[in-house]
């Protein structure tokens, strides 16, 4: 009698064929999984930033009064404006990312000067007449003023949003989370300019108070204004001057009675805690800034507060739909009605405040 041929068990197959197939799934799954880690390693390693974790300030809730009669004034004539200044003749004055200075003339805005820039921002009068502006376009030692403000010695002050990265790379700015904000003082006389003060998240727009004892400045990232003391017995020193607004503050007028005028940008609070939540998060969004645009959006409305000279939020002015502006970055008082100033518009806003 023939001997039986030894057969392995159906199951013992099955295992067999399963674990054949095993491997090659394993070795995809291996190599997917190198390649990410090499992936996150090189986002890291090469990283323009170097970030760190921060608290989030949490926004106020306020009261609101919803903007009316609103006036689009010279609309399709101005591209892009950042702020707007009044003279001492009461001439109202902006600048527009096509490189116009533009004046209010009978309700048109008329061409005035041409500066070959598209990064023209903040501007102030002075009280001989002329116009300062800050522009971003060569870059120097200064790379990134933000908005200037004349004291009635002629001196200016102004802001240097960072001093690391340039306007373009705001967002890196954000992104890392250390303060590389200045203030800045130019001395006409001596034809010097010396630091005030540093260490602000994003300095942005200055403003001295009617008495000039103190100047102001917006820290757009900490959604607070700071200001620092030029006179008196706090001479000298650096303090708080609102906080916890209900959004990143831009730019800031003194108002005709001494108060002050804030423009808010809208920035979502809960996406500001996950971004430092994670240091790899930072990364990521810096090594790819079209989704830092798209996690971190501005808008939200135009958005003003009146802010007294104490710090103490006086007024507060929404477009809570932002049918009228996508939102504001400026906002400046002439008699009885608030210019209100947009980057994303084509006019200037008007309305009256009585």
């Amino acid at each position: 009698m023939a001997p039986s041929r030894k057969t392995e068990p159906e199951t013992s197959k099955k295992g067999r064929t399963s674990s054949k197939l095993f491997v090659p799934a394993c070795y995809s799954f291996g190599f997917l999984l190198v390649c990410l880690i090499a992936f996150l390693l090189q986002i890291v390693y090469f990283s323009p930033i170097s970030p760190v974790l921060d608290e989030v300030p949490q926004p106020a809730v306020l009261s609101a009064t919803q903007l009316q009669d609103f006036i689009k004034v010279g609309e399709g004539s101005v591209n892009h404006p950042e702020d707007a200044s009044m003279d001492k003749n009461g001439v109202i004055y902006t600048a527009t990312r096509d490189g116009w200075i533009k004046r209010l003339q009978d309700g048109t805005w008329v061409n005035w000067k041409f500066i070959d820039s598209q990064t023209l921002v903040g501007l102030t009068s002075t009280k001989e007449g002329h116009l300062i502006i800050c522009d971003n376009a060569n870059v120097s030692l200064i790379s990134f003023a933000n908005d200037v403000v004349e004291a009635s010695d002629g001196s200016l002050y102004f802001t240097v949003s960072s001093s690391k990265y340039l306007p373009h790379e705001y967002c890196l700015d954000i992104l890392e989370g250390k303060p590389h904000g200045q203030l800045l003082k130019y001395d006409p006389s001596s034809n010097i300019t010396t630091l005030v003060a540093d260490g602000f998240y994003f300095a942005n727009g200055v403003a001295l108070s009617r008495d000039e004892d103190y100047v102001v400045v917006c820290e757009s990232w900490k959604f607070r204004c700071r200001k620092y003391w030029l006179k008196g017995e706090r001479k000298g020193k650096l303090e708080t001057f609102a906080e916890n607004l209900p959004g990143a503050p831009d730019n800031i007028n003194l108002a005709p009675d001494g108060t002050f005028w804030i423009a808010i940008i809208k920035l979502d609070a809960r996406r500001m805690k996950v971004l430092n939540s994670s240091k790899l998060i930072k990364h990521v969004l810096a090594a790819y800034p079209k989704l830092f645009s798209r996690f971190i959006t501005l808008g939200g409305g135009a958005h003003l507060i009146n802010v007294a000279e104490d710090g103490t939020i006086i007024r507060n002015l929404v477009d809570p739909t932002g049918q009228l502006m996508s939102f504001v970055t400026s906002g400046l008082q002439v008699d009885d009605h608030l210019y209100m100033i947009s980057l994303t518009s084509n006019f200037i806003g008007k309305v009256q405040l009585s």
